[in-house]
């Protein structure tokens, strides 16, 4: 910092110049680089990207149409309708033509990466559908100081985002031991007099289809208040599947629920007192048979599937015939107990690794704000 400092008292000392987005970086639409089929497997070679949340959707065999990206000629990817952008440096494939590949103008007298960069600065969140880019993002401006102090920038800024991938790698490792060790310990033999062999149905009070949304309620709002205080949950996977709150609620207990449809099978234990919409299936537990945590755990390793309609989903029959093991109340609190530690040391965001990377990106984010932060020239 001192010397980012020192630099810009000598070589800016009236401030720094700005510049659109636009005057900097050129565009190409994606067209020739979309992906076929959507056959994806984990063994093919190239990646199908999405410059949204997801990143990588999978891998695909096709050999045309790939977009040659490298290390030494990196290219950002930008959703032209949310924003969001990635920092690519691989060749790849993508999903959507609501896409731009951003590329540093010829002649431009500013490093790439700072750039990309100085675009994590911009606080923007569109509020219509519509494409962004040419009408309303690239006007945004960006502080072009000199090329000594850009270098400085991306060398500090660099370094923050190596370590918060070594931590990330770190963090998938044992994720990985912490699912092998989970699937071992859950595995039970057919014929083992350890467990006995039943349905869910059987090991349910109930198991019940979510319904339409409350009378009363708030979409989108991520905290209770005391007009509306129970959370309203979907199918889905991000923030949780919720949807909002609302007034009153449909379970009084904790309870599970299973996505069906979208995200076939994804599964959560809900804190008491929530309201489950469409596309969710709730189960109840018997605690007089199975708890609520060894239920959650054993679903990891249980085959979930949907019928074979035009639209694969899952139906409450469906689940009422999945068949599980369950072994004595003792086990199942034994079993537990183990596997929460684990999962609080791979997931928890308030302990572990989650929450030393949580911490290194606010780190990162305010050392970002603070170095990309310069007076405009007059």
């Amino acid at each position: 910092m001192n010397k980012i400092e020192e630099l810009i008292q000598q070589l800016c000392p009236n401030g720094v110049e700005y510049k659109d987005l636009g005057e900097v970086l050129d565009y190409e639409q994606p067209t020739k680089y979309i992906v076929e089929s959507t056959r994806y497997h984990k063994d093919h070679e190239t990646p199908v990207l999405t410059a949204g949340q997801t990143f990588i959707l999978g891998y695909t065999d096709e050999t045309e149409g790939i977009y040659e990206a490298s290390k030494e000629n990196p290219v950002i990817i930008f959703d032209d309708f949310t924003t969001s952008f990635h920092w690519v440096d691989f060749e790849f494939k993508v999903k959507s033509s609501a896409m731009k590949m951003l590329r540093p103008k010829k002649g431009c007298d500013i490093i790439f990466r700072f750039i990309f960069y100085a675009m994590k600065c911009v606080e923007y969140n569109p509020q219509d559908h519509a494409r962004q880019w040419i009408s309303v993002y690239s006007k945004f401006q960006i502080p072009v100081p000199p090329l000594p102090i850009q270098q400085e920038i991306v060398k500090i800024l660099d370094s923050f985002t190596q370590l918060e991938a070594e931590l990330e790698a770190e963090l998938e490792a044992r994720r990985k031991q912490y699912e092998y060790y989970r699937d071992s310990l859950l595995s039970y033999d057919e014929n083992s007099n350890e467990v006995e062999w039943k349905t869910l149905g059987e090991v349910c009070l109930s198991i019940s289809a979510g319904g339409d949304l409350p009378e009363n309620y708030v979409k989108g709002q991520k905290y209770p208040t005391e007009d509306l205080p129970y959370p309203i949950y979907s199918n889905g996977t991000e923030n949780n599947a919720l949807y909002g709150y609302t007034d009153g609620f449909k379970i009084d207990r904790d309870a599970i629920t299973i996505s069906a449809r979208g995200t076939i099978g994804y599964h959560t234990i809900r804190k008491a007192k929530f309201t489950p919409i469409v596309r969710l299936i709730t189960l109840i537990p018997n605690d007089i048979l199975i708890k609520s945590g060894f239920l959650n755990y054993i679903l990891y390793i249980t085959p979930i599937g949907g019928n074979g309609g035009s639209i694969p989903q899952l139906t409450v029959p469906n689940v009422k015939k999945i068949l599980i093991p369950v072994p004595p109340l003792s086990e199942q609190e034994r079993i537990v107990g183990i596997l929460d530690k684990f999962d609080a040391l791979v997931n928890d965001i308030s302990v572990g690794l989650p929450a030393e990377i949580a911490a290194r990106r606010k780190q990162y984010e305010y050392y970002r704000g603070k170095l990309l932060t310069f007076r405009k020239a007059n």
